[in-house]
């Protein structure tokens, strides 16, 4: 397994992660002993990076990490946890909450349910608009100097956030939906974070499933996020799942699967990019890890590019309600 550096303030993780979130939230009934056995598969892997999230199930994915590795050497993982997102019994959406006191509170329950003395990399889930920055970085350097948190990201964050942070605490990575469908970050959140030194997780780089190749129409009005994510609505899906056979047929050509070459696409786009899987069946993990055997050519790349250019895909990435929460979008696109 090959391994990057997140950040000049960040650990050295594998070249992929896996996030967890599939398995309890989301993406509709998963099963818990395949979902356990897929994270034993992937750490056996080399993966050493899992992600998640303390809403996701609401602390039932964190506790399904602390079972999933209570027969582990829990110090060959490190595990990266968002917090902040509010929920309710019916599993709606509440708003954020980054006050000082919130993150601390937020923190206790995570490190109780993950069974943890510290964790690896704490980050907000979103930007609380009622919250600055600078006091809610300013609570997790403090937790950071008790050693509760070992390095401080961001997640969905656009560039004056990111420097307003940075500048109180050095800011480990900045986790984003990163993939052929979505090259918002191209605009200035990248060059922002490279300037900085902050390494990048990239989640959604199978635009959640959409870019698998496995994702076919009839499966339209799926039950779970997608039912309700633009690019899976209409005309939307027709022009999109139309991008997916310029992809296949890429793939084709290098003797891979179109999941493997998008994966391998966004690790190609700098030794400071980490990507997530959200792989939740060992099989589909079997696949996405043979994208570390995809070397792309110059060629390659040039018809990638050309099969997708920066604002291809058909929708937003994230239903209107959602986007107005996310501080990345305000200059970004796709």
């Amino acid at each position: 397994m090959e391994h990057r550096k997140l950040g000049k303030s960040g650990p050295t993780t594998s070249a992929i992660g896996l996030g967890c979130m599939g398995m309890s939230d989301f993406y509709g009934p998963a099963d818990r002993n395949e979902s356990i056995a897929t994270i034993h598969a992937a750490l056996d892997a080399g993966i050493t990076l899992l992600d998640t999230g303390d809403f996701y199930g609401m602390g039932h994915n964190e506790m399904l990490i602390r079972e999933a590795l209570s027969s582990r050497n829990r110090a060959n993982v490190q595990i990266s946890v968002k917090f902040g997102a509010l929920r309710e019994v019916e599993r709606k959406w509440n708003g954020y909450d980054s006050r000082p006191a919130a993150v601390k509170n937020f923190l206790a329950y995570s490190l109780q349910r993950l069974g943890v003395e510290a964790i690896d990399i704490y980050r907000p889930a979103r930007l609380d608009p009622n919250v600055p920055i600078e006091d809610t970085i300013g609570a997790m350097a403090e937790m950071m100097t008790k050693g509760y948190i070992k390095h401080i990201g961001l997640s969905e964050v656009g560039s004056e956030t990111i420097r307003r942070a940075h500048a109180v605490h050095p800011i480990a990575d900045l986790q984003i939906e990163y993939s052929l469908l979505s090259r918002g970050i191209e605009n200035d959140i990248l060059k922002t974070c490279r300037e900085l030194g902050i390494g990048i997780t990239a989640y959604g780089v199978l635009s959640r499933g959409l870019i698998s190749g496995h994702w076919t129409k009839d499966r339209s009005g799926a039950q779970d996020f997608r039912g309700n994510s633009p690019r899976f609505q209409g005309e939307n899906l027709d022009r999109n799942l139309a991008l997916v056979e310029s992809l296949r047929a890429i793939a084709d050509d290098i003797g891979a699967t179109p999941a493997q070459v998008a994966i391998a696409w966004v690790a190609a786009q700098g030794a400071d990019i980490v990507p997530l899987i959200g792989a939740r069946r060992r099989d589909r993990l079997s696949e996405a890890l043979g994208a570390l055997d995809v070397k792309l050519t110059n060629e390659h790349l040039t018809a990638l590019e050309e099969a997708f250019p920066p604002g291809a895909a058909a929708g937003h990435r994230y239903p209107e309600a959602q986007l107005v929460h996310m501080d990345s979008e305000k200059r970004a696109s796709a």
